[in-house]
Order: C-alpha cells, then sequence, then structure tokens
C-alpha cells in the first residue's frame, strides 16, 4: 500500500519553532513545537515519509533549515512572505501560520521565492554586507559634513 503524501508547515522562528503535519485531505496529524536543531527537524520530517512537501515562510536565518530538509529528501518550497494574503485574521499564532502554510500549498495557491543554491547565498550575504556598509559609510559622511569633528 503507498503511503499518501503528507505536508509539512514550518512557522520558523530564531529559537523555536511549531511544525504542523496534515495528510494530502488536510487531516492534522501532528503538532510539535522544537527547538531549533538540525538533527530534531531532520527526525520530524522523515516522519512524514518520503518526499513530504514542506513549506516554511521566507524570514531572517531560513537558510539552515531549508538544507537540512532538503537533504532529508522533502520537497522544500519557501513562501514569500509578502506574495502570500493572510487575509485579516482574528487568531495570529505560530500554529495557525503554519497551518495556512500548508493550506495554500495544498490549493495551489502559495506564492513562492526562489531558493538560491548556497554558493549564491553567500555571494548575496556579501552584496547585502557591502551594501550596508557603504550606506554608512555615505551616513557618515554626512553627518561630518553636517557637524564636522574637531
Amino acid at each position: 500500500m503507498e503511503q499518501q503524501r503528507q505536508y509539512v508547515g514550518i512557522d520558523l522562528h530564531r529559537r523555536r519553532s511549531v511544525i504542523v503535519r496534515r495528510d494530502a485531505d488536510g487531516e492534522v496529524l501532528d503538532t510539535t513545537r522544537i527547538d531549533n536543531d538540525a538533527a530534531t527537524l531532520a527526525a520530524l520530517v522523515a516522519e512524514a515519509g518520503p518526499e513530504p512537501e514542506v513549506v516554511l515562510e521566507a524570514c531572517y536565518g531560513w537558510y539552515w533549515a531549508a538544507d537540512v530538509l532538503a537533504d532529508a529528501g522533502a520537497r522544500v518550497h519557501l513562501a514569500h512572505p509578502l506574495g502570500n494574503n493572510w487575509g485579516h485574521r482574528r487568531v495570529k499564532n505560530d500554529e495557525r501560520d503554519a497551518t495556512d502554510l500548508i493550506d495554500l500549498l495544498r490549493m495551489g495557491r502559495l506564492a513562492e521565492a526562489w531558493i538560491a543554491p548556497p554558493e549564491l547565498r553567500e555571494l548575496r550575504e556579501l552584496v547585502r554586507y557591502r551594501a550596508l556598509c557603504r550606506h554608512r559609510h555615505r551616513a557618515r559622511y554626512a553627518e561630518d559634513r553636517i557637524m564636522p569633528s574637531f
């Protein structure tokens, strides 16, 4: 008997995350809160069977999770934070966010962001850092012109 495809939604945060697992019919199979750890995340995704559809929002620090999920055999989807209409929900919590990500993916309405390969991510970070340094330098230069230091 073939196992039914499972969907995993992750509301990823810096230290802890909420993981919701659902079947193709939308029935909740499991909801778990974890301290962010690669081994724990890989073990939980393995419970979803072969090649689960996993969705997480593009937020600060998503790289490590996407890499762990891909290495675990998951089909990783990165939700674009501004491209998805979250509506005007009365209830806003981590579990609901993860569940909504799954629903958008299941319905084919998920606005996805591109998952850059690791070697390109490093270059992107260098460009972002350079832009930040340049911005700070320009701000300091402008400040010195307004109020010279003696």
